[in-house]
């Protein structure tokens, strides 16, 4: 391999090392910022030409994003988040409590509209929660990234690695075998995340009492418009499971889900352009330049030779699972099930690899910042409000928790029959 094919690997572990210390002399620079700054680097260098960069960045991920944007920024401004907030958490007695709701409540959402959804509308509630019952912020973004990550392992639809296995894996009945594969190690999973954060956080599980109180819209005209846009969603997202049960043959994106709930925002409100102009921009060009700079690194060609002359049976569940969590921290979880699905299916794996392989390429999310898109997203959006969760601080609970998850997922698929 050519010295310079080994540049955009450099990048790669440059921009990790820069996401860990995110500081450089007396500048401090944002995620975006330096994932930005490692996509023009692979393109300024000619390890990647413009028509590939152009390429590489996915439309479908980046209208998904805007259309979710725009209907979590109507949420929030309207205050219509905030009266729902209290319809669903108003039970939580303490602290113990309302971090289990949080865990469960948006692990089960997540299975059904997509982590991604979750962590854009879930993100100004904790920040929320946080303030109004003086929790820490960072226990709560961090149970709110567990709670959606792990919480999509279950669902062929709660995240776009378990999308393409569902489609391109062969699986039959994908919602009935993920359930019947997955639930069972993502609850205990979803317990484990909370039994972590109260070993790291114990001195915020103290037994003061929350008290709850009702929340008023601040726009109604806004609200109705949001509450319309999320009883759109919810109906896709039914229409869309529908879809996918009765293997109807019809082009039905997660892209046109996002773009149709936002539509009632963007046609209806006189606060349209507000709405626009508020959406989290910096994750959007976060995700342009990480498709950048991941396309270089997947042309250099470094890892695919290493995958195919692994000395190990690719295709035992030990393996699917321990190599997707290390791998996923250096590609992300999309490009590296794309990479994999061929080779498993040149080896001939069963239904028990294929669901190693979602939960493995999910739960590796919980370990490092960059593990999942969702991260990005909690951490970037928590950044606009002056909240954030550094590199150290989401390593230290989400190593040993990412560990201890996959302990249960390996002992569950290696118990169930081939």
């Amino acid at each position: 391999m050519a010295a310079g094919a080994l540049l955009p690997i450099a990048v790669l572990a440059l921009v990790f090392v820069g996401i860990a210390v995110r500081r450089v002399g007396g500048i401090h620079l944002q995620i975006w910022q330096i994932m930005t700054l490692g996509a023009l680097a692979v393109l300024v260098t000619g390890q990647i030409s413009p028509g590939n960069a152009l390429a590489s960045i996915t439309p479908d991920v980046m209208l998904f994003l805007f259309g979710m944007f725009v209907v979590g920024e109507a949420l929030c401004r309207s205050g219509y988040l905030y009266v729902l907030s209290y319809r669903l958490f108003r039970r939580a007695g303490d602290v113990h409590e309302l971090l289990l709701l949080i865990l469960f409540c948006m692990g089960a959402f997540s299975a059904l509209l997509m982590n991604d959804t979750l962590a854009i509308i879930g993100t100004p509630l904790m920040l929320y929660f946080a303030e109004r019952f003086e929790i820490s912020p960072k226990l709560l973004l961090m149970a709110l990234a567990f709670a959606v990550t792990t919480g999509s392992v279950a669902s062929p639809i709660g995240n776009p690695q378990n999308l393409l296995i569902a489609l391109h894996g062969g699986v039959e009945n994908p919602f009935v075998t993920f359930f019947a594969y997955l639930a069972a190690p993502t609850i205990i999973s979803l317990v484990l995340a909370y039994a972590c954060l109260w070993f790291f956080y114990p001195d915020q599980f103290c037994g003061r009492p929350l008290v709850h109180s009702r929340e008023e819209v601040s726009d109604p005209q806004l609200a109705a418009l949001a509450r319309l846009s999320l009883t759109v969603l919810l109906v896709l997202i039914a229409a869309k499971i529908a879809v996918v049960l009765l293997a109807v043959d019809v082009d039905f994106r997660l892209t046109y889900i996002a773009l149709l709930s936002a539509l009632p925002v963007l046609i209806g409100s006189s606060r349209r352009m507000e709405v626009v102009k508020g959406i989290d921009w910096p994750t959007l060009i976060f995700f342009a330049s990480m498709f950048v700079l991941m396309e270089s690194v997947w042309e250099s060609g470094f890892f695919q030779p290493m995958l195919m002359a692994a000395p190990v049976d690719l295709a035992s569940t030990p393996v699917i699972l321990g190599t997707s969590i290390a791998a996923c921290q250096l590609i992300s979880n999309v490009p590296f099930v794309a990479l994999y699905l061929p080779v498993l299916s040149l080896l001939g794996t069963s239904t028990l690899g294929l669901m190693a392989l979602a939960a493995g390429s999910t739960i590796a999310g919980n370990m490092l910042i960059l593990g999942a898109a969702s991260n990005i997203i909690i951490i970037q959006n928590a950044e606009r409000h002056g909240e954030t969760l550094t590199f150290r601080e989401f390593f230290r609970v989400g190593v040993p928790l990412t560990l201890l998850q996959a302990a249960v997922y390996g002992l569950f698929l290696c118990l169930l029959p081939l």
